[in-house]
């Protein structure tokens, strides 16, 4: 009887082919995830994901030989993810403080997964053409609710103000993670039109796409991070452009600039926020965010669990939204989330992840010559920028994204980089990379 595996099925796994197909599927996978939760329900969402994350272990583990596990996940990630797991145990509610952790370790896995099958170009192209496609069915959604139907679709949150110029919504739930995903997509898009990876014509039609819903969807924080990016582009444009011997001192200047804007515009931060009109909604964000640090006090070390989105029913959840005499599923900022849901301790192990894949790809995007490196850096500060005023980067897309960014910088960057260099020195027999 023959026992062997089919050889087949571990070529399919191994092929280029098949890595570009999981990529494009696990990435609409997670940028969908509100579409389909709506159409079909959670049940349907989580099984699209466990799927997906069985087909990844799968393909890593065809391409085992090709990898080292030192450096398949950044130290980073697995500390912040090893703590969330342990606010499991003093959480309020354990079954769904578990399953908040479950999806989170999840999509990291798919992210993880991509990092290791894709480059940086491919995992930009592959963003780039399922971003392209979910704003055009947002916008072709948008058109026939508000110009051709005129009719709201309430179960996906559609309200058909299109034809008064928004806000919009698409088939993302709120303007606002329309307005960010637009943003996405424009940084890829631009990178894109740079890198000459897709025909111009479609390259600008996309960034007309893209930044006609952005416009659209009224969102007060698309400005800030279109302007936040489009100031990192620049400084890192200037940095790609000066001689070595001089790049180390431009980048502590440029660190200090940063400083100096960040305490700049924290004092500014009211005229800010009338110049953008913005005052009522920033008035309910300061409100909801002194109530989770009241909150933070009862438990400001482990904090009070991990549940990612906010479980209604849950405490401190609930009796924040009792407090409020409202129903938030968020803390409305990423930073005062994490905060209250894995203490202090979390926040500094979340603060530390960003930043250090922040720092990376920066650094690698300012010494490599080709302009697709920048995608990994402007990504993050678009990731991070935003998460001032959403949780986005800690659920679906946002938390998708900041892992895979995080991969990607790791990869070049690492510590553990240099030990496998130094190992294949000694060991020159030794496949490359393979410990």
């Amino acid at each position: 009887m023959n026992t062997r595996r089919p050889r087949w099925l571990g070529t399919l796994l191994r092929s280029a082919a098949f890595a570009r197909a999981f990529t494009l599927a696990a990435i609409g996978a997670v940028f969908t995830s509100f579409l389909i939760e709506r159409l079909t329900g959670l049940v349907t969402y989580v099984t699209i994901v466990a799927t997906l994350c069985v087909v990844g272990a799968g393909i890593l583990f065809a391409r085992r030989r090709e990898l080292s596990l030192m450096r398949l996940v950044p130290t980073t990630l697995v500390l912040f993810l090893a703590w969330t797991l342990a606010s499991v145990f003093w959480s309020w509610d354990r079954a769904e403080s578990w399953w908040g952790w479950v999806s989170i370790a999840g999509i990291a896995f798919l992210a993880v997964t991509i990092g290791h099958i894709r480059d940086t170009l491919q995992t930009a192209r592959a963003l780039g053409d399922v971003l392209r496609v979910l704003l055009g069915v947002s916008l072709g959604v948008e058109i026939l609710s508000g110009i051709l139907l005129d009719i709201p679709f309430r179960f996906l949150g559609v309200q058909g103000n299109i034809a008064s110029l928004g806000p919009v919504q698409g088939i993302f739930g709120t303007r606002n993670m329309l307005g960010f995903v637009a943003v996405l997509a424009l940084i890829t898009f631009l990178i894109e039109y740079r890198t000459q990876s897709v025909r111009p014509g479609v390259s600008i039609a996309s960034v007309v796409l893209a930044g006609g819903l952005a416009a659209l969807s009224d969102s007060p924080t698309v400005l800030v991070l279109s302007v936040g990016v489009a100031l990192t582009a620049g400084a890192l444009e200037i940095v790609r452009h000066t001689r070595p011997e001089q790049r180390v001192r431009l980048q502590w200047a440029l660190g200090a600039v940063v400083v100096v804007g960040l305490v700049t515009g924290y004092a500014a931060r009211h005229p800010i926020i009338a110049w953008l009109g913005a005052g009522t909604d920033f008035s309910m964000r300061v409100q909801l965010w002194n109530t989770m640090v009241d909150m933070v006090r009862f438990s400001p070390i482990e904090g009070w669990g991990w549940f990612g989105p906010w479980e209604a029913r849950t405490i401190p959840f609930s009796s924040i939204n009792f407090l409020l005499d409202q129903s938030h599923a968020s803390g409305l900022n990423a930073y005062f989330d994490v905060l209250l849901q894995v203490g202090w301790v979390g926040l500094v192990l979340f603060v530390g992840f960003a930043g250090v894949a922040l720092v990376r790809s920066w650094l690698d995007a300012s010494e490599r010559r080709s302009v697709v490196y920048a995608w990994t850096p402007l990504i993050l500060v678009a990731l991070l920028i935003d998460s001032f005023f959403e949780s986005f980067t800690l659920m679906g897309a946002g938390w998708f994204l900041l892992v895979l960014c995080a991969v990607r910088a790791g990869q070049s960057r690492s510590w553990r980089e240099s030990i496998g260099r130094r190992a294949d020195m000694q060991d020159p027999g030794r496949p490359m990379g393979i410990p």
